[in-house]
């Protein structure tokens, strides 16, 4: 995610504002991939294959990677702006708000006629409002800004959602409808509605130098679950935000020892730069 603490005219002339190349290119390819899931999704007609559906999934996903990558580089070159900040947020709310409520609804939430628009409307309104004090909060220093998300992030969210989505499609196989595992997405959706708009703090995971000494525990497990991505994709990929969700609620009552070994010590990366 890109942001800026600077404001939002910049050097002193209100007609100049900074489009760094390379970083905002990451975040149109966000906002392509989630409008172009959005255009699979209206494909997809019930009692037919879900290819539409997996081709929207994969789409979803590519943002995430995007949206991954937008933020690392405009740190990494020290090319943060106003612009970045706010160009991320519009293309985070197509591609991680619109797109995964639309994709819900369409394969779960249409059998319920008015409830279910309500649950994927209620997930875009907390995304957005999610979206709003994130920016709000990133123009605010802070000793532990950049290092922690208040409230679970939209991206790992709309991941989670769809990738909970793949898994429970790959366990029907060729089916052309779902069994009652289905049930498990609109609850999710209400729960991850609450948690991006709680005071639940999730590790952003930004400064991670992947230079530095780690345990052999901690080597062992990144090659573990390296492996099981490559063999297991759906299954793993699933596990790891479910699991990322958890750990923001359990993280309070972690032993500083563990959450050393799991976070990263980023207070002098973090420090003096935005988020």
């Amino acid at each position: 995610m890109q942001n800026d603490p600077n404001p939002a005219v910049e050097n002193g002339d209100s007609e100049k504002v900074k489009i760094y190349f390379l970083p905002n290119l990451m975040t149109a390819g966000n906002l392509i991939c989630g409008f172009f899931a959005l255009t699979w999704i209206f494909k997809y007609k019930e009692g037919e294959s879900f290819a539409p559906i997996m081709t929207a999934i994969q789409l979803i996903l590519a943002a995430f990677a995007f949206d991954f990558m937008d933020g690392r580089l405009a740190r990494l070159t020290k090319k943060l702006s106003a612009f970045g900040r706010e160009f991320d947020s519009l293309a985070d709310i197509v591609s991680f708000g619109v797109a995964p409520a639309f994709l819900v609804h369409r394969i779960v939430l249409y059998q319920f006629e008015q409830s279910g628009w309500i649950i994927a409307a209620i997930y875009l309104l907390c995304g957005g409002i999610r979206l709003a004090r994130f920016n709000v909060l990133s123009s605010r220093p802070s000793a532990t800004h950049g290092r922690e998300f208040i409230g679970f992030p939209i991206p790992s969210a709309a991941a989670m959602v769809v990738s909970v989505t793949m898994f429970i499609i790959w366990t029907q196989d060729h089916a052309r409808e779902l069994d009652n595992s289905r049930w498990v997405l609109p609850g999710l959706m209400i729960l991850l509605s609450v948690l991006m708009v709680s005071n639940v703090r999730y590790p952003t995971f930004k400064y991670i130098d992947w230079t530095l000494s780690r345990s052999v525990a901690a080597f062992a497990a990144a090659a573990v679950v390296g492996l099981l991505l490559v063999r297991y994709f759906q299954v793993t990929l699933a596990a790891l935000f479910v699991v990322y969700m958890l750990y923001g609620l359990a993280r309070p009552w972690v032993s500083k020892r563990w959450r050393r070994e799991i976070e990263p010590d980023d207070e002098a990366e973090a420090e003096g730069e935005g988020e």
